[in-house]
């Protein structure tokens, strides 16, 4: 066992994080370098950042793909990036209001809605941007797909009127997080960075226990967000355990209920406490 790997994942990573520093590798500076190449990056960045990027790069080589990326026949794929998400990040960045026109699920299409927008934020589950806002209007905090968002245009507003829309925002999320505590199965304890990586999409606290030797992660999350944890602790298998939060502990006990029976291990009518 490497004896830095405790020191190495978690406190330099994680203090690298609260101050925004990132590092990368000369393998992941000559691939961007490669990147800025193809023509949607003129979408992606502004041209000064464009720029930018490109005069810290000049010294990296580019990366040789013709030896080892391979264009194989594929189904097609909903992109990530989104002509939008520059415009709209922006628009949040300075806390600018919004009037759009958008369309929602029954195909109606709601015309010149002046509203704050909030969050932009990505679903992993449906592979798609939404746009977190606030309506001015029916004082509701909204989410809208960025596909379905037909215009938009800047709205000037009073910053006194957006800090308290931001305080508004702050009180609805608060009543809807919810928390669990996960705990790192001690055997696993080599492989802390791989787990915590698979949090890092959430708001999380790492919490450890010397000793027991025992790392546990505390996640916030939204309750729409729970389908997506639950398919991070699928995929964590036995190396994790829920300590707290009963709606996570009973959907992992209905999987691995259903597994057991599916390989016979147990019988479909047997009681679910000879599980736990």
């Amino acid at each position: 066992m490497n004896p830095f790997e405790k020191i190495f994942n978690y406190q330099i990573i994680s203090r690298l994080d609260d101050s925004g520093t990132f590092m990368v590798t000369s393998h992941e500076r000559a691939w961007l370098k490669t990147m800025l190449e193809h023509p949607a990056a003129a979408e992606a960045f502004t041209a000064d950042t464009l720029i930018k990027l490109r005069s810290i790069l000049e010294p990296d080589p580019v990366m040789d793909t013709s030896l080892h990326l391979i264009e194989k026949a594929r189904s097609v794929e909903k992109q990530v990036y989104h002509p939008h998400l520059r415009t709209l990040r922006r628009l949040i960045m300075t806390k600018s209001g919004i009037r759009m026109t958008y369309a929602i699920k029954d195909g109606r299409v709601n015309a010149n809605q002046s509203g704050f927008p909030y969050k932009l934020e990505y679903s992993m589950v449906k592979r798609e941007w939404y746009l977190l806002w606030y309506h001015i209007r029916h004082h509701a905090f909204m989410s809208t797909r960025l596909k379905n968002i037909h215009s938009f245009e800047a709205e000037p507003i009073e910053s006194s009127s957006a800090e308290r829309i931001l305080r508004k925002i702050g009180k609805i999320l608060d009543s809807r997080k919810q928390e669990a505590v996960i705990e790192i199965v001690r055997l696993y304890n080599e492989e802390l960075s791989r787990i915590l990586y698979a949090f890092s999409s959430f708001e999380k606290d790492v919490m450890y226990e010397e000793s027991t030797d025992t790392y546990r992660v505390r996640v916030c999350l939204l309750g729409d967000e729970m389908e997506y944890l639950l398919s991070k602790l699928r995929f964590l298998g036995k190396r994790v355990r829920v300590i707290e939060g009963d709606y996570l502990k009973r959907r992992m006990l209905e999987s691995s209920t259903k597994a057991l029976e599916r390989y016979g291990v147990v019988k479909a009518d047997e009681p679910e406490e000879q599980l736990s």
